[in-house]
């Protein structure tokens, strides 16, 4: 199992979540989409409308009518068109395995995680919304299994509540992501800087899960710090889903890959100065030259001494102290303007 930290490039997940659209094709067709573009892993949600909510019309059960995808959508219903049917798991764990990339899942309740369990999944995820149900952290927990806590809406206790019950009940590693959870979410909500905050204050690896648009904010987030980020796909927005709106597609996901690593690369160190490549540069700093054909006794004058490149000759702060001086001896175009010259 990939370790996640800042010594690695950042590790990739592809949230499929609804996004199937009740279709099991459809499902494997993302796992290879993600396979394709360079995920690490494909995460899916093991839940049904049962295991989450009751089907009952009351308004605490309905969505806020203002809600951008949702609004006025009952849960049960949504969930009911979300959830991935428990015997499709078996197909995606295998598509994702055949593809070597890594199968996981947000399990949502006891029975989710003794499915998983009988599939071998290599690592839990904790959902935003689950993140005070801390015996459903216990049970994840208490597989062996590294454990993924993701803290949209939480509290700085119920954060530190979630680890320490992932720890205390025998997780063998914990990750936690910085989230937002709103669907989508606007990036002057995503707050990046808690980022190193809570790197700070757990000493644990920090990651992201986005629902920006885009992939901006993920590749930002590396400079931050974050070792893993997860973003929801789609094949393609325009097929609709529940949450394709702020889903990448293939191609977007490929250059989410390709750009976080190379903003991870480009963390570099704390040095300043020249860097191995940049050795070849120095040699093309300016300094002083001839630049026309001189006899010992000319006057060094603008005309025939400059700053120019490559480097070689005075550093060109010392033309005011060579001008109006004398050459000592002859000197051909292009000869570096050395003080044994003058």
């Amino acid at each position: 199992m990939a370790q996640f930290g800042p010594d690695k490039r950042p590790y990739i997940v592809a949230e499929m979540s609804g996004n199937h659209n009740g279709s099991l094709d459809r499902a494997l067709a993302l796992v290879d989409a993600a396979a394709d573009a360079g995920a690490d892993a494909i995460k899916i949600q093991t839940y049904t409308a049962d295991t989450l909510t009751l089907d009952v019309k009351h308004p605490r059960f309905q969505l806020s009518q203002g809600h951008e995808l949702w609004g006025g959508e009952y849960l049960y219903q949504l969930y009911e068109r979300a959830h991935t049917p428990w015997d499709w798991h078996q197909p995606i764990f295998d598509r994702a395995r055949e593809r070597g990339i890594t199968p996981f899942s947000s399990p949502f309740d006891p029975t989710a995680i003794d499915l998983l369990e009988k599939l071998d999944a290599p690592m839990y995820k904790i959902a935003s919304s689950e993140i005070t149900d801390l015996p459903l952290i216990r049970l994840a927990a208490a597989t062996g299994k590294p454990v993924i806590i993701s803290t949209g809406m939480a509290s700085v206790k119920e954060i530190a509540a979630a680890v320490e019950a992932a720890q205390g009940a025998g997780a063998s590693e914990v990750t936690v992501l910085s989230c937002t959870a709103s669907y989508p979410a606007p990036p002057a909500e995503t707050n990046l800087r808690r980022i190193p905050v809570l790197a700070q204050m757990l000493e644990l690896p920090i990651g992201l899960s986005d629902h920006t648009l885009g992939i901006g904010v993920p590749v930002a987030a590396v400079a931050f710090g974050a070792c893993l980020i997860e973003k929801h796909v789609t094949l393609d927005r325009a097929d609709g889903g529940v949450d394709s709106a702020f889903s990448l597609n293939p191609a977007e996901l490929k250059l989410l890959r390709e750009e976080s690593e190379r903003a991870w690369q480009a963390l570099g160190t704390t040095h300043i100065g020249p860097t191995e490549h940049e050795k070849e540069g120095l040699r093309f700093r300016r300094s002083l030259y001839v630049v026309t054909d001189v006899k010992a006794g000319d006057t060094v004058t603008p005309e025939n001494v400059r700053s120019i490149r490559p480097t070689g000759g005075l550093e060109p702060d010392a033309i005011s102290a060579v001008l109006g001086r004398t050459f000592t001896t002859d000197a051909a175009k292009g000869t570096p303007l050395t003080w044994d010259l003058i």
